[in-house]
């Protein structure tokens, strides 16, 4: 019997890499003894010249549809993204999988497969990229990844879902202008987050526009998290002189600013005003309720689903990146200086 010409064997992978058809399946198993130069060949051979499995989706028998969502940490804004993909799955009768991405570096091909057999119909991450390893390994297996609010730039085209971070944190500091304030400090994300980058470039840009000066520690970076609001809203407020307004890149790291604040016999708004980012449940559950850019956080869960189903079935989409707008939500942590 003669084989279809059309499709790519494991033979003519491995002839091509001058290696064993052992050492190609190895690769696509994700075993460890195989060295990282040839596993970069073999992986680039398997996309370059197309080849399938065997077995994909189409092959096994019907599973009940499912999409894997990976989330690194749960939080309050993390909680607002989940919730707005299970709506989304409800609604198109589809499961959504939270799983949090631990030890999937080094996996494989075989990995991958196993998604798809256990019917996964596409893969959604919170914030994180997946590895161009694992990238490699999903596209054999003709899985879709989409990712929401990426924290860095993928070192490999890949489909994604964010919001306007640099008009949000323009528009956050603009309204403190407009208050009168001009010592702002910015509160801020990890150093290299794509995010945290774009609300600081928007905050920068307010600040330049209106001629107003950067002073020295102002802007400080660590995590969005309330701990390193607190660490770091505490050490903008020890410096001389010290800020009279924070727009912080996060909700959570403005609650702990504010805690910060409150630490030090300061009231809010009077002595300070402090504006959040993302607009999750928590910014309505202080006194005075929080000052925010409002992210449309489920609504990014839900495109990202609808995007990546669409993604699945072949289709072709508009663009590989949607960003949706922002908004500045006005409540009680922000006043005229």
């Amino acid at each position: 019997m003669s084989r279809n010409p059309g499709r790519t064997t494991l033979a003519a992978v491995a002839a091509s890499a001058g290696v064993s058809v052992a050492t190609v399946s190895k690769v696509l198993n994700g075993r460890p003894d195989v060295a990282p130069a040839t596993r970069s060949l073999v992986q680039t051979l398997l996309l370059e010249q197309g080849y399938t499995p065997p077995t994909s989706h189409r092959d096994q028998p019907q599973a009940t549809a499912t999409v894997e969502m990976w989330v690194d940490d749960l939080c309050a804004y993390s909680t607002e993204v989940i919730k707005g993909t299970v709506e989304a799955g409800a609604e198109l009768g589809v499961a959504v999988v939270v799983t949090y991405p631990k030890d999937l570096t080094d996996k494989g091909v075989s990995w991958a497969r196993d998604l798809v057999a256990g019917g996964r119909r596409a893969l959604i991450t919170l914030m994180s990229v997946p590895t161009p390893h694992q990238l490699a390994a999903l596209s054999l297996a003709r899985l879709p990844v989409v990712v929401i609010d990426p924290l860095k730039l993928p070192e490999a085209p890949v489909t994604s879902v964010g919001s306007t971070n640099f008009a949000g944190g323009m528009a956050a500091t603009q309204h403190l202008l407009g208050l009168g304030h001009r010592r702002i400090a910015y509160l801020g994300g990890p150093a290299t987050s794509t995010t945290n980058q774009a609300r600081m470039h928007g905050y920068r840009a307010a600040m330049e526009a209106a001629g107003v000066p950067v002073l020295d520690g102002y802007i400080r970076t660590s995590g969005f998290c309330y701990p390193d609001g607190m660490q770091e809203g505490a050490a903008l407020l020890d410096l001389d002189p010290a800020p009279t307004a924070i727009f912080a890149a996060g909700d959570e790291s403005a609650m702990g600013a504010i805690q910060a604040a409150r630490a030090r016999g300061l009231r809010i708004p009077e002595d300070l005003s402090v504006v959040g980012f993302d607009d999750t449940e928590i910014a309505t559950m202080t006194s005075p309720q929080l000052t925010t850019v409002r992210q449309p956080l489920r609504q990014m869960g839900v495109i990202a689903v609808r995007t990546a189903l669409r993604l699945a079935a072949g289709e072709r989409i508009e663009s590989h990146h949607v960003e949706l707008a922002t908004e500045l939500v006005i409540r009680g942590t922000a006043a005229a200086a």
